[in-house]
């Protein structure tokens, strides 16, 4: 009797909660709590669900979170990454606010990785590859970096990206290398899709020459969660381009929430180059971001904006060389010490500009899910970005070639002005027919940069030479339609199948500039006259120069000086499509021992069709040290700025100036030395490593090996000879009609192979009444040349200028073939406490042998001091490169160019800015 009594009063109290719940649908009731490890440490960033709908969220960085629910019974669960959920079962009736908290038992909270893996629950340790993690918002907390490139240089143990100086466009784009490799060999998805290529090509002598790279800074750091890293070739699984690895860049998801930083901060330095203190290169940057709900089943819009503007900065010396000659009496006399005596100047008045460019920069993000029902959501994220870049050039002096008296008496600085404008979109849909999970997007990008030159002249116009011009543009344009599937089964421990496909339409445009940015009105043509005799007329396209500098021998400079112009034989309009199909499988067959297989077939209508592969394993040998390795073959298909860009630029090279011409493969030029048409980088690679989990303490160490055939390379000068063979003679007049004295091309001239180790320890403990993070990260990577230079017949002879000792030394040793870093974190209450050691290994000044310099490796330490004031509001304060360290100096003559290049301008290991002191301000609503 009592039982039926007890059963009757639990059904009649359901039935009423039910109507009670029923009468009023729309109140919320507020659910908060906070999340802990079992010694009472806050936990952020664990997802905190509700079981079957759609509504989660993330603890903050205090551990806290909160849900807004409409009465009822729900079921809460604790999703921490690498451990078991915990679920409490909660009603809601008639309160504003109900708590809930939880207490996991953390030996350490790992991220799930989504790169180089289809299985939705693969682990970092876990992985048969190894990938990095980097969490943007600790990482950019902490230090003074402010871009995409420059946080990875300092985090990520094979990433290596530096500053450049005199680079033209390069300024702006920073190559990066992943492993040693070169930029154009890395892959960079954002969102897990293919992000375009930047339309500049680096043809200038920094790292990376005739590379094209992707554009990282262009991504405002306000919209990154994280980055993932990917270090082993992923071709079969991604298509060309991921030789060296895959960068991912994820993108924010967060609601409710706005967050905002402020930076701030200058270089303040003792110069060592101009023996003074520095106080230059002031930087700013503002990041926003705010998330809004859409819908009720879990829906999201997040939107991001990031603003820079930053100063630039010097650090070149007193140029001793000659500033002023006479020719008055036919010869040229040194007179410098009577013109800055008479024009009441000093030699650091005509010296170089060295250092970083002037920069104001815009961007704005979103990244959006929409579900339209239980199985199926729309997305869709977008970036939009602006960026001016303002950067000096070399020096052009009084009564020379590149100079008109009239208007710069003595003489000009030229200044590169470039614009770049981005944009990209992605759409798809994701949804599932049967138990297959069905990804269907469409991802459009756009590169644009626009070519200006400041206070300069086109030398050839005279006095009637206009001090600016517009030089034209270069466009790509990218386009991937992507559909993929992939479906789980409870075969053996799991398998997971993928299989997709790939459309892939590039657009790559040179838009001619200006008629004077480009054209030389110092040439002629003959002409026959009727009674016979030969004239020479004034003629853009001619060959012949008429007009002279004041030494009465040197052909007048056509062009904007410093920066010439795109010409109409430039002008290109280039396409091409790729169809690519892939199929991934990943079986476990215990859970010790899985294997991932991958296979890619990708069809370019350029250069034909390639087949790659890819094996990896993962055996765990005992519960807390596991066995990895994989096996790829790889390709990276020539890029359309690589096939088809041409221009004429100024190149200072061992103490002399060239205008020196890129000519395209199929030039009439390259067909007369011999020069191939371009052909895709075929590679091979394999790769093994150890991972361990003891506690807290977390090991990964990892070797590999990558071969790169055919790798395409931009060659030295070749040049033509009025007085030699016939094939010198006509060189030497088509270089005549690009206003050039020299000729350059990309080409597959080698082979190379690069061996690495990679290293990563990271280890957190309670210290105190604090938490200890200690990070250690490392890399020994070397890429040399094997076999011969892949020469023709006609470029018998000439494989040193095919392939030159300095272009050797930009693959070999242009970046630290060793890097390390060693960073510690302490929070304690409201402090967090940050110092980083960083280790560059020693770089070659990339150059003829008998003027290669070796520059010794340097220790950088970077430091931080954190204060939260109020919940919402931190302030930190720090410097990087806290005791103002500076490469070593140039110490052969004719790598310094008299004197102006302290420091290599070629190859740099962190920079040569010296001590940064910064400041930053977040706050989190």
């Amino acid at each position: 009797m009592k039982l039926k009594l007890n059963l009757a009063i639990g059904v009649l109290i359901v039935l009423l909660t039910d109507i009670y719940l029923y009468a009023q649908p729309n109140k919320e009731i507020l659910v908060k709590g906070k999340v802990v490890d079992e010694k009472g440490i806050i936990l952020p960033e664990i997802k905190i669900s509700v079981e079957n709908t759609k509504e989660y969220t993330y603890t903050d960085e205090n551990g806290e979170y909160t849900l807004k629910l409409s009465p009822g019974n729900y079921t809460i669960t604790a999703e921490p990454l690498d451990e078991d959920k915990i679920s409490k079962k909660i009603i809601l009736i008639d309160e504003d606010i109900k708590n809930l908290d939880f207490k996991i038992n953390s030996r350490q909270i790992e991220d799930v990785v989504i790169t180089g893996t289809r299985f939705t629950s693969r682990t970092l340790l876990d992985s048969p590859t190894p990938v990095d993690i980097i969490d943007i918002k600790k990482v950019a907390g902490n230090g003074a970096q402010v871009s995409i490139n420059q946080i990875l240089n300092y985090v990520a143990p094979s990433f290596t990206s530096t500053p450049q100086s005199l680079g033209g466009s390069t300024d702006m784009t920073d190559p990066a290398s992943l492993r040693g490799l070169g930029p154009d060999q890395v892959l960079v998805l954002v969102n897990g899709k293919r992000r375009y290529n930047s339309a500049t090509i680096n043809v200038n002598g920094t790292f990376g020459k005739g590379t094209v790279g992707t554009d990282m800074n262009a991504i405002p750091v306000s919209s990154i969660d994280r980055i993932e890293i990917l270090r082993d070739a992923a071709a079969a699984q991604y298509g060309s381009d991921a030789v060296a690895g895959v960068i991912n860049i994820i993108l924010k998801n967060t609601v409710n929430k706005f967050s905002a930083s402020i930076t701030g901060g200058e270089y303040l330095s003792k110069n060592i180059a101009q023996d003074k203190t520095s106080h230059d290169g002031e930087n700013v940057q503002v990041n926003l971001n705010y998330g809004i709900p859409l819908g009720k089943q879990g829906g999201f819009i997040n939107f991001s904006t990031t603003f820079d503007k930053r100063n630039s900065t010097d650090r070149g010396g007193i140029y001793n060389g000659t500033i002023y000659k006479d020719f008055s009496s036919g010869i040229g006399i040194d007179k410098t010490d009577d013109f800055l005596a008479a024009t009441h100047t000093t030699r650091r008045d005509y010296s170089l500009k060295i250092g970083q460019s002037k920069l104001l920069s815009g961007q704005i993000a979103y990244n959006a899910i929409l579900p339209v029902n239980p199985i199926t959501e729309l997305y869709s994220f977008g970036i939009f970005g602006y960026r001016n870049s303002i950067a000096s050039q070399f020096y052009r002096y009084p009564n020379s070639a590149n100079n008109v008296n009239e208007i710069y008496p003595l003489g000009f600085l030229p200044q590169a002005e470039a614009s770049i404008y981005d944009r990209s979109v992605v759409v798809g849909i994701k949804s599932k027919i049967s138990d297959w999970k069905i990804d269907i997007s469409n991802t459009y990008g756009q590169n644009v940069f626009n070519n200006k030159t400041k206070n300069t002249v086109n030398a050839s116009l005279g006095s009637d030479s206009p001090t600016s011009f517009q030089g034209g543009k270069l466009k790509f344009m990218q386009n991937v339609f992507n559909m993929d599937a992939s479906r789980e089964l409870d075969w053996l421990s799991g398998v997971n199948i993928a299989f997709g496909g790939e459309y892939r339409y590039e657009r790559y445009q040179i838009i001619a500039g200006e008629e004077a940015s480009y054209a030389n009105y110092g040439l002629g043509k003959s002409i026959t006259n009727k009674d016979g005799s030969i004239s020479i007329i004034p003629d853009i396209n001619g060959n012949i120069p008429i007009k002279f500098a004041p030494d009465g021998k040197t052909p007048i400079a056509g062009g904007a000086q410093g920066n010439a112009g795109f010409s109409p034989e430039n002008a290109t309009d280039s396409h091409r499509n790729s169809l690519a199909g892939y199929a991934d499988l990943e079986i476990n067959f215990s859970s010790s021992f899985l294997i991932n297989a991958a296979a890619r077939y990708e069809y370019y209508n350029d250069f034909g069709n390639t087949v790659n592969g890819k094996i990896a394993f993962r055996y765990k040998i005992l519960p807390n040290l596991t066995f990895r390795g994989s096996g790829n073959t790889g390709f990276r298909a020539p890029s359309l700025q690589q096939r088809y860009y041409s221009n004429t630029s100024t190149l200072y090279l061992n103490g002399n100036m060239y205008e020196v011409g890129t000519f395209t493969n199929d030039s009439k030029i390259a067909g007369l030395l011999g020069i191939p048409n371009l052909k895709a980088e075929k590679s091979k690679s394999i790769s093994a490593g150890l991972t361990s989990k003891l506690g807290p303490l977390h090991i990964s160490l990892d070797g590999y090996f990558t071969r790169v055939n055919d790798r395409i390379v931009y060659t030295d000068l070749f040049g033509g000879d009025p007085n030699g063979s016939t094939v010198d003679q006509e060189i030497y007049k088509i270089l005549q009609q690009a206003g050039a004295q020299k000729a350059r091309f990309f080409a597959n001239a080698i082979n190379t192979e690069t061996k690495g180790l990679d290293a990563v320890i990271s280890y957190q403990t309670s210290l105190g009444k604090g938490k200890l993070f200690i990070d250690l990260a490392g890399t020994i990577s070397y890429t040399q040349q094997v076999g011969n230079i892949h020469t023709s017949e006609l470029l018998k002879g000439k494989e040193k200028i095919y392939f030159s000792d300095a272009s050797k030394i930009y693959i070999e040793n242009a970046i630290p073939n060793q890097k390390f870093n060693l960073s510690l974190t302490y929070d304690i209450s409201k402090w967090s406490f940050f110092v980083r050691n960083n280790y560059f290994g020693g770089v070659t000044e990339p150059t003829y042998v008998e003027y290669q310099q070796f520059y010794n490796p340097r220790w950088i330490t970077d430091t931080s001091i954190s204060y939260k004031v109020l919940k919402f509001f931190k302030i930190t304060v720090g410097a990087n490169n806290l005791f103002n360290i500076y490469p070593e100096k140039v110490a052969i003559a004719s790598n310094s160019n008299n004197g102006q290049f302290v420091y290599s301008r070629y190859v740099s290991q962190f920079g040569f800015n010296g001590r940064y002191l910064f400041s930053k301000v977040n706050f989190d609503f």
